[in-house]
Formats: structure tokens, C-alpha cells, sequence
């Protein structure tokens, strides 16, 4: 096994389940899947559209969240550090108002900030397994108990995040009852199924996009299709479909793929060596 090279090897480094599991493919339909059930939080989605221009800017607001995740696990520590802090600092400046209490709450409440957190890390999983990224139950448990690091980048107690797949699904039963399909919901659920484009990309939209908006939404748990009012596909269908599109995706070249900008995991092998390549293989050891 080739040896890394001296450096700072980030606040994961090379020999966690993390740094093999966020050099995937699948983790752009995961992302995807992890905005429509964050979606279904109406608190939290409000504090999203009332405070940014998603319905003008979503392409904007998909490339900074992928830039975080891939910065903070890819990144020196004091990057990712330091990414956490800037995240950290806008949401101490920002609040959301409920349309029909007029009550005014912060975006960084404890609360939305972990449904935030266990949408994401539940979709990272749920996606990636499903479709062909071998990882055993012992390894999945691994990465939750990971990702509490990047629960703290953001503000939260890690004694607060789930730990394992156990925790998490507790998690989800206990909020269960505060989620709808609000308005915000029906903007994002809009915005994702027919995102604006040039006139020109119309056709591959329809193609392509749609497709791959499509896979993410059919991949999502049966309480959320309940929610959004469509009827929940066959998950023996949805895992085929998320195993053929992984072992397309899979087929292109990793170095191709990451050649494209902003490189973090490019950055990341000349810091640390080419036995710091992100690899399927390593995350199942």
C-alpha cells in the first residue's frame, strides 16, 4: 500500500469512511434526494427561501453546498475550520418568520440545524448503498459517528447528532410529525423537477436533468412521497435504477471527474500522496 505524504490530512483524513463515501458520483443524486426531504421541514425550508434566491440562484446554492462538503472533508483542518466558521457566522445573522404566527426565529436553531444535518446524512447513505457502493452495516454506523464532526462545523452539540444508524432512524420517527409539504416545499419540489435554463439546454434538461431529479426523488422514504402527494414507486424498481445509474457513472473516469473545478480531491492527492485516493474499496475494509 503506497504511504501519504507528510501534510495535514484534514479533520477525516484518507482512513476514514468519509473520505472514500464523498468521492462518489452518486453523491450528486444524494444531494439532490437530501434537498427534497429537507424540504419537508417548513421551518427549515423557510429560513432557506425567505434568506437566499434559491428560485433564482438554485444552481448557486447546489455548488456552495457541494463546495462545503467537499471542503471540509477533502481540506486541511484549518480550511475546513475555517469554512465551518464563515457558515457558522452567516446563520448567527439570519432569521425566518412563520406566515401565520408572525413569529420571528433564527435559521441556526439547534432544531433545524440537526434536521438539516440528518437529511443530508441519511441521503449520503441511503443513495450510495442502494446503488452499489459497498459498505457494511458497521462501516454505515462509522460514517454517522463521522459526520458529527461536520454537525459541529455547523454549530451543533456532536453529543446531540445520532451516532449510528440506530440513532437516526430514532431521529426521524421522533420529527416525523412536524414535517409538511408546505409551499416552500411545492417551490422546491417545482424548482428541482424543472429547473430554468437557456432556452437551448431545454431538450437535455428534459433529457437528462429530469432524469436524474427524477431518481432522487423516487429514492426517497415512503412517508415523503406521501407528503408530496405522489405515489411511492417500488423500491425493488427505485434500487435497480440507482444501481444502473451508479455503474454508469461509475464507469467514467475518477480522475476525469475530479478534474473538474474546484479540484478539491485532486488537492487533496498532491498534499498527501496518491495512497490518499478516495477508493469504493476502502470504505468496506
Amino acid at each position: 500500500m503506497e504511504a501519504l505524504k507528510p501534510g495535514d490530512p484534514g479533520l477525516f483524513t484518507p482512513g476514514s469512511v468519509t473520505w472514500q463515501l464523498h468521492g462518489d458520483p452518486m453523491m450528486w443524486v444524494a444531494g439532490i434526494r437530501a434537498l427534497y426531504l429537507q424540504a419537508l421541514h417548513p421551518r427549515a425550508v423557510r429560513g432557506v427561501m425567505q434568506n437566499s434566491d434559491f428560485r433564482r440562484d438554485a444552481w448557486g446554492r447546489l455548488r456552495r453546498i457541494a463546495d462545503f462538503v467537499a471542503t471540509t472533508t477533502y481540506g486541511t483542518g484549518e480550511v475546513a475550520e475555517e469554512a465551518g466558521a464563515r457558515v457558522r457566522r452567516i446563520h448567527t445573522m439570519l432569521t425566518a418568520a412563520d406566515p401565520e404566527t408572525g413569529e420571528r426565529y433564527r435559521i441556526d436553531e439547534p432544531e433545524l440545524l440537526l434536521w438539516v444535518h440528518c437529511a443530508e446524512i441519511d441521503s449520503y447513505l441511503h443513495v450510495l448503498r442502494h446503488s452499489g457502493f459497498r459498505l457494511t452495516d458497521a462501516r454505515a454506523d462509522r460514517y454517522i459517528h463521522e459526520q458529527r464532526v461536520s454537525a459541529r462545523l455547523v454549530g451543533l452539540d456532536p453529543e446531540d447528532v445520532p451516532a449510528d444508524r440506530a440513532q437516526l432512524a430514532r431521529y426521524f420517527e421522533k420529527v416525523l410529525p412536524e414535517l409538511a409539504a408546505g409551499p416552500e416545499a411545492r417551490d422546491v419540489d417545482d424548482f428541482l423537477m424543472r429547473p430554468p435554463t437557456h432556452p437551448l439546454l431545454v431538450p437535455a434538461r428534459a433529457v437528462l436533468w429530469r432524469r436524474v431529479a427524477g431518481l432522487a426523488y423516487a429514492a426517497l422514504p415512503p412517508y415523503a412521497h406521501e407528503l408530496y402527494g405522489r405515489p411511492a414507486p417500488s423500491p425493488a424498481a427505485v434500487n435497480r435504477r440507482l444501481r444502473v445509474t451508479g455503474t454508469m457513472l461509475r464507469c467514467v473516469p475518477a480522475r476525469l471527474r475530479w478534474q473538474l473545478p474546484p479540484k478539491h480531491i485532486l488537492r487533496a492527492m498532491s498534499r498527501l500522496g496518491p495512497g490518499s485516493r478516495p477508493a469504493p474499496y476502502k470504505a468496506d475494509r
